[in-house]
């Protein structure tokens, strides 16, 4: 600042000297007052401008940055709530997806939260790839950085909270100071979050709203199979009614489902964690709709979350449930086409999104579904094809068991028909792949980067056109 102000005096003074020294074609005293006032009228304009912009950015470095990386939402919702609850203690606080930053944005932060979510063995989100291979590949300036870490993960895997752990030894690494120690969460293990949301207090964030984390009591009201006689495990079509107002969500969406332990376990089991499911209806269907497959341990017993919907819960029953926005799995906005990719119980996201797309319109929709025996396994099979007929499908395609014994998984029918998939890729398609991570999630992401190249495929996921709930 101060060099712009001796560089608008040496400006002056230069100018003055010139037109006295110019003899006869000097101009006159009123004729230069006046471009001074205009030399001083820009100057000043410049100078505004300069502080606005110094401001701004001192105000955005003061401003708490939380940024999420989810892959099924969590970690975006977790990362709204506590933008809001710092919000609410007076505290400027922004909420940014991690695949809109790099390190040079970190740099220029005084504090940001980090709320991450790991996929698999230690994977990090689609969204946060690029970072992961970008910016995380070496340390970073960081020093004027203070951070916190909510590393979301399941035991289950070897590598719990992979993602994060790393995401916060990197931010170590680069100087960045650390607010307190990481926070892992086991499959949203709510005591864990209480501790997250407490620390906040530190921060100036108000106290935590219980009731966005409240459950709401719905009721059982149906229950069948979906493929009675199979050799895979049964798979259960699942609706349950509000008791009391039908809340909105959009396919795409979770039910959070609090279920009741196994009785014969209730003395020696912990606090019952949640189980998320899919959506597989609307709200104009007028209840909440699941596709559970029964899962058991190895000692047989039931897991809880499929044992407490699909047997030890009656029908009429009332089960514990609250409803999350998945915003990584909603649909696009417009009519482009979409490919929709599944097997198994992900049929139900899948399900949620064709009914979504038909109520608007919108029949560009490519529906690829595997599963084990066409006569057994093929889950809804009255209504996908009620669909193809409609023309709400413009093109479907099955995999199941052969005559001879081979299966036909779905990123082979991906393969096959590769030249078509190309050209609704070309033409703007987006696609959504739902089912097991290590089943059909590997083997379409495999099948998309032979059919592509793999920098073709990022380039989707940057853009937003390749979503994926798998699990």
């Amino acid at each position: 600042m101060r060099a712009l102000v001796a560089f608008m005096g040496a400006s002056l003074l230069a100018l003055w000297l010139a037109n006295f020294a110019g003899g006869h074609g000097a101009d006159p005293v009123w004729l230069l007052v006046v471009k001074t006032a205009v030399v001083l009228g820009l100057f000043g304009f410049f100078i505004r401008a300069v502080v606005r912009r110094r401001e701004t950015d001192e105000g955005a470095a003061s401003s708490i940055l939380v940024v999420h990386a989810s892959q099924t939402g969590i970690a975006e919702d977790l990362a709204r709530r506590t933008a809001e609850m710092l919000i609410a203690g007076g505290r400027d606080a922004s909420v940014v997806d991690i695949a809109s930053i790099d390190a040079a944005r970190l740099a220029a932060q005084q504090t940001a939260l980090f709320v991450a979510s790991t996929t698999g063995e230690g994977d990090p989100p689609d969204s946060a790839s690029r970072f992961a291979l970008r910016e995380m590949a070496k340390p970073a300036g960081l020093s004027g950085l203070q951070y916190a870490v909510l590393a979301l993960g399941d035991r289950g895997y070897a590598d719990y909270c992979g993602f994060g752990r790393r995401l916060d030894e990197w931010l170590a690494a680069s100087g960045a100071s650390a607010l307190f120690d990481r926070l892992d969460v086991d499959r949203g293990d709510e005591r864990a979050l209480a501790e997250w949301f407490a620390r906040l207090g530190d921060l100036g964030a108000s106290e935590l709203d219980t009731g966005a984390f409240s459950f709401s009591r719905w009721r059982l009201a149906e229950r069948r199979e979906l493929n009675p006689g199979s050799d895979n495990s049964p798979v259960f079509h699942v609706a349950l009614e509000p008791v009391g107002d039908l809340p909105d969500w959009k396919a795409g969406d979770i039910a959070v489902i609090a279920p009741r332990a196994d009785p014969e376990l209730a003395d020696s089991a912990p606090p019952s964690p949640v189980r998320e499911y899919s959506l597989a209806s609307l709200p104009t269907d007028n209840r909440a709709e699941l596709v559970v497959r029964q899962m058991r341990g190895p000692d047989g017993r039931l897991g809880l979350g499929s044992g407490w919907l699909t047997e030890r819960c009656a029908v009429g029953g009332e089960v514990e449930m609250r409803l999350r926005a998945n915003r990584s799995f909603r649909g696009p906005d417009d009519a482009r086409p979409v490919i929709l990719l599944g097997a198994g119980s992900g049929v139900a996201g899948l399900r949620a999104h064709i009914k979504e797309r038909a109520a608007a319109g919108r029949n560009r929709n490519w529906l690829l579904f595997g599963e084990r025996d066409r006569e057994k396994d093929y889950l809804y099979r009255d209504e996908i094809e009620a669909w193809r007929a409609q023309g709400v499908l413009a093109r479907l395609d099955l995999g199941f068991l052969r005559e001879d014994g081979e299966q036909v998984f779905v990123e082979r029918l991906l393969l096959d028909a590769g030249d078509e998939a190309r050209a609704w890729i070309a033409d703007g398609a987006s696609i959504y792949v739902s089912g097991s991570r290590t089943g059909v999630g590997a083997g379409v992401d495999r099948a998309l980067r032979e059919l592509l190249g793999a920098g073709k495929v990022d380039a989707l996921v940057a853009e937003g056109r390749y979503r994926r709930d798998v699990y």
